[in-house]
């Protein structure tokens, strides 16, 4: 019988959507911060899996500072979600759903604790949009620019 044994239950993952504003001739633009992931070296959010006795926007702003070196304002509501698959140590993969919480940097540190495992970017989010592969976060990155230029 096919059906639900066949469906794996999504699990719950917390990023932050890091972003800076940088001002030049009257100009304020928005820059987001891309790292790459660990095993694929693809472009992504600094995310990870909920932690004890941490609200899931806290969460987000410690991935940030563990993978990316970030400290800055979080928001407590996410700009939104999106998708993907996750793939494990052990070779499988697990749906994830990951709420995106925006996070306005202060500072960035030069030591972090994984700092020798990725690389850092500043890009507009139009080509942070090229670079990520999931499709909904394409979107989250564009309506972050109408959400603050809004």
């Amino acid at each position: 019988m096919a059906g639900e044994t066949d469906m794996i239950e999504a699990r719950q993952q917390y990023a932050a959507l890091c972003y800076r504003l940088t001002r030049s001739k009257k100009k304020t633009a928005i820059e987001v911060l891309l790292i790459t992931s660990r095993d694929t070296g693809r472009w992504v959010t600094p995310k990870g899996w909920p932690m004890a006795n941490k609200a899931p926007h806290e969460v987000a702003a410690q991935e940030a500072f563990e993978e990316a070196g970030i400290k800055g304002k979080v928001a407590e509501k996410p700009l939104g979600n999106y998708s993907y698959l996750k793939r494990l140590d052990n070779g499988t993969s697990v749906p994830c759903v990951v709420d995106l919480y925006p996070l306005r940097v202060r500072k960035t540190k030069s030591k972090y604790p994984e700092a020798d495992e990725r690389t850092r970017k500043w890009t507009t989010p139009e080509e942070a949009a090229e670079l990520v592969h999931e499709s909904e976060l394409k979107t989250l990155l564009i309506e972050l620019i109408n959400l603050l230029d809004g």
